[in-house]
C-alpha cells in the first residue's frame, strides 16, 4: 500500500536530516505503528507521506500511485487525524463535521446520516449540537477522528490519537479503529503509549534520529531483544534512556 524509497527532509535551518534515507513497505490492511522519542522524526515523515510538507530527496507511492504526480486522487484515498485539534472552538461538533465532509466533496442526506452514524458510535450524539469549545479533551479527540474518515478513506494517518484523553475515551477510540482496520483501512499511527501500541499495531517501526533501526510485529520485537519482556523494553533497548526535550 506504501513504499518509500530513500526518502529524506532537511529543513531549511537545519543542520542534520529530520528523515534520512528511509526505504519502507507498508502492506495493505496494517496498523503500522511508527515509535520513536521525540524529534525522532515521525511527524515529518508522516507530513511527507500526507503531502504536507515536500521531501528533500527520494520518493514514494501511496497504491502505487506517486504523490507528486496524483497528489488530488491521493488526498481523497488519505485520512489524517493530526496531533493538534483541527475543529473550529466556537462551531458545533455537527457544524465542524458538515463543514469537512463537505470539503470531501460528501453532500446532503448521505451527509448527514454519515456524521449521525458516527457521533452515536462515539458517544457523542447528545452533544452533536454543542459547541467544541465546552468539549473535554476526549470528546475533542473523537470528532477529530470522525472528521478525517467521513469519506472513508483507505490509508488513515494518526498522529498520536489518544494523547491526553481518559481511559474511557481511549477504549472508545481503540475499539472504533479495530473495527475500521477490519473493514478495509489501512493504518498509520504514532504514539508514546508503547503498551498500547503493543497490543493495537500489527507491526511496527521504531525510528529514532530520522532512521528506521527496527521494524517487525511487537513480538517479534521483544522476542529478538535480550531480555525484553514488552514493547518499552525494546524501544529503550534500541533508542536509549537519555531524555530527549527540546525545544
Amino acid at each position: 500500500m506504501i513504499k518509500l524509497e530513500q526518502l529524506s527532509k532537511k529543513y531549511k535551518s537545519a543542520t542534520h536530516y529530520s528523515v534520512s534515507n528511509i526505504n519502507l513497505d507498508i502492506e495493505e490492511g496494517e496498523i503500522f505503528g511508527l515509535l520513536g522519542p521525540n524529534g525522532a522524526g515521525k511527524t515529518t515523515l508522516i507530513s511527507m507521506l500526507c503531502g504536507l510538507l515536500k521531501p528533500t530527496s527520494g520518493s514514494f507511492h501511496i497504491n502505487s500511485m506517486n504523490f507528486i504526480a496524483n497528489e488530488k486522487a491521493l488526498k481523497h484515498f488519505l485520512g489524517i487525524v493530526p496531533q493538534e485539534y483541527a475543529l473550529y472552538p466556537s462551531l458545533t461538533a455537527y457544524e465542524n463535521l458538515h463543514y469537512f465532509g463537505c470539503m470531501y466533496g460528501l453532500k446532503d442526506h448521505a451527509l448527514k446520516t454519515k456524521i449521525h452514524e458516527h457521533l452515536k458510535i462515539l458517544g457523542l450524539s447528545e452533544f452533536a449540537n454543542k459547541k467544541i469549545k465546552s468539549f473535554s479533551g476526549g470528546m475533542k479527540r473523537r470528532v477529530n477522528l470522525i472528521a478525517s474518515i467521513l469519506h472513508q478513506p483507505k490509508v488513515l494517518f494518526l498522529d498520536e490519537p489518544t494523547v491526553g484523553v481518559d481511559v474511557q475515551s481511549k477504549s472508545v477510540i481503540i475499539e472504533f479503529l479495530t473495527k475500521l482496520n477490519k473493514n478495509g483501512t489501512t493504518i498509520i499511527y504514532t504514539s508514546h503509549h508503547l503498551n498500547e501500541a503493543e497490543h493495537f499495531c500489527t507491526r511496527v517501526g521504531i525510528i529514532d534520529h530520522g532512521h528506521i533501526i527496527s521494524v517487525g510485529t511487537p513480538k517479534e520485537l521483544i522476542s529478538n531483544q535480550i531480555d525484553a519482556e514488552h514493547l518499552e523494553d525494546v524501544f529503550l533497548a534500541v533508542t536509549g534512556k537519555a531524555l530527549r526535550d527540546h525545544v
